[in-house]
């Protein structure tokens, strides 16, 4: 006798997609690996813009090495929801439709170089502590997918991260640009995690279906944890007063976080919310020739 559904997640196995799954966790899964293969695609924007503005050689092509990362990030992601029986065009038609979110940190500008900088090791360092646990994902072919991403991601915050150490190590001006991008993503990249867990609409079910491993309180605590001794080596400060060690918990506490902001992104009214979305249908317009040859390549193939 094949195993139940609930028995694969009770014995902490992967569910393949042949498998029998109940409808809300293949609608949980999709809306999960959609979002997330959106924000690999809405977020080679922010970084996009700056590799014809790039210091140097070196610094373009590590640039554009990390947004063609980005850009196979969203590739696999789409493969894998796909598998849920759901096609990749309904997927784009529900992005650019408003239908189904991205995270709000791509919502955020980025004046000046520092920011690629902020975004690798801020923005990326709390995507690999949100995603390190989904490589034990209890759907199959996402957690192989991201074994993949997260090694690629834990490239990027060392990118980032350095290119930070460089500019906080240099000129005054050029160290004083550095703490504005930190200040300016220290916050978002908290919100990255979802609300509190008292908030969260979808964690408890997530996490009783091994979908997620850990509350979004737990993993941003975790991130906040490795953050603060690496601000600390860099030289830079974290725009939070109220963080501080706390013997007792054995973590750092840290100030209230905006969740106003938080909500007024994702609804669609931050800073860059309607350039990217305008950039994104835009290009998707523009690409319209190139998918219709490589299908009717794909036709032709076929009937050969």
């Amino acid at each position: 006798m094949s195993a139940t559904f609930d028995d694969i997640i009770d014995a902490d196995e992967r569910i393949e997609p042949r498998d029998d799954m109940p409808d809300a966790y293949r609608r949980t899964l999709i809306r999960q690996i959609a979002q997330h293969a959106h924000s690999e695609i809405i977020g080679m924007q922010p970084e996009g813009s700056w590799i014809t503005r790039a210091p140097s050689l070196k610094r373009k092509a590590i640039l554009l090495a990390k947004v063609q990362d980005e850009a196979g990030h969203g590739l696999y992601l789409y493969g894998a929801a796909e598998t849920l029986g759901v096609s990749r065009d309904e997927l784009l038609d529900a992005l650019h439709d408003g239908r189904q979110r991205y995270s709000s940190i791509f919502n955020y500008p980025t004046p000046t170089w520092a920011d690629m900088g902020a975004i690798g090791w801020l923005v990326d360092g709390a995507a690999i502590v949100n995603q390190v646990p989904l490589c034990r994902c209890s759907y199959g072919p996402y957690a192989r997918a991201m074994v993949r991403i997260c090694k690629e991601e834990s490239f990027h915050q060392r990118q980032g991260y350095e290119l930070l150490y460089t500019l906080a190590h240099g000129t005054p001006a050029q160290k004083r640009m550095a703490q504005e991008a930190v200040d300016r993503w220290w916050w978002p990249s908290l919100m990255m995690f979802g609300p509190p867990d008292g908030e969260s609409t979808h964690s408890a079910q997530s996490m009783a279906w091994k979908i997620k491993r850990h509350s979004n309180d737990e993993l941003r605590q975790r991130f906040i944890d490795m953050a603060v001794p690496q601000a600390e080596i860099l030289g830079l400060t974290l725009p939070d007063p109220d963080l501080r060690w706390n013997p007792g918990r054995g973590h750092y506490d840290h100030g209230e976080i905006d969740w106003s902001e938080f909500k007024r992104v994702l609804a669609g009214d931050g800073p860059m919310n309607a350039q990217r979305m305008a950039h994104r249908r835009r290009a998707h317009e523009d690409g319209a020739w190139v998918r219709a040859a490589a299908s009717a390549y794909a036709a032709r193939e076929e009937g050969a």
